[in-house]
């Protein structure tokens, strides 16, 4: 692992095409967090033109050519078999920074924290993103319900931005490579948890997502979606960390 006072956070970025998103948030974790940032992995999962070309930051970018494409769990694995530093950075390639939030995020870890998360400030919107309850058939038709009680400490986070401890990470072997569509994001915290390990938001810090979003894609990720959820839902995972949240009640 690294030394006292080295760089903590390894930070993996995967590119489908979009390296004209990822150059700017380079720039940003640059200006902002690289007295913490000690490399960013970049995997390339879709050939592309090399906007980056010449291009240098206050850290290293160590690159990984896919010569086909693979899914978000497995390339993120695949970037966690470069990293040696005690913190493993999962990053959208379009969040956004206005200041230093790897720094604190890191000042406020607990050390049963096993994955770290600031608040997420959608387009759009002037406060950041509730937290997420257990996926479950009933939470997603009552969500949008007069009524409804979001949790005070998320289920889960999304795969925007995960801050993960890499000892957690290496315990339970990283993503679950059979899940996407946010079936991974889901299934990673539960073993998280059920690992012993806890989530942790810090709550005073913002990152901004400037989502990209296709509107011709949309069927097909929402039935990517769904049968991801399905998948989880038939998952011993899925009835273990049920159970589990039945046990804190």
């Amino acid at each position: 692992m690294s030394p006292p006072h080295a760089p903590a956070i390894t930070v993996s970025i995967v590119s489908h095409g979009q390296l004209a998103l990822i150059e700017p948030l380079l720039d940003q974790l640059a200006r902002y967090s690289s007295a913490v940032v000690a490399k960013v992995v970049l995997t390339i999962n879709v050939p592309e033109p090399d906007i980056l070309a010449g291009r240098t930051w206050a850290f290293p970018v160590e690159r990984i050519e896919n010569k086909t494409p693979m899914g978000f769990g497995a390339n993120h694995n695949q970037a966690f078999t470069r990293c040696t530093t005690p913190w493993f950075l999962v990053l959208n390639p379009d969040i956004r920074f206005d200041s230093d939030v790897l720094t604190p995020l890191l000042a406020q870890a607990a050390p049963t924290s096993g994955l770290l998360t600031p608040r997420i400030l959608e387009p759009g919107k002037s406060v950041p993103e509730q937290h997420r309850a257990t996926i479950t058939p009933r939470e997603i038709l009552t969500r949008r319900k007069a009524g409804y009680v979001r949790p005070q400490v998320p289920a889960w986070i999304p795969g925007l931005f995960m801050l993960f401890r890499g000892e957690a990470y290496a315990a339970i072997d990283g993503f679950d490579e059979r899940f996407f569509m946010y079936g991974e994001d889901f299934d990673i915290c539960a073993r998280i948890q059920l690992a012993g390990w806890q989530l942790q938001v810090g709550e005073n810090l913002v990152a901004r997502h400037d989502a990209q979003r296709a509107s011709h894609a949309k069927a097909k990720h929402l039935y990517w979606h769904v049968t991801s959820l399905l998948k989880v839902w038939a998952s011993a995972t899925f009835w273990r960390y049920r159970q589990l949240e039945g046990n804190k009640t």
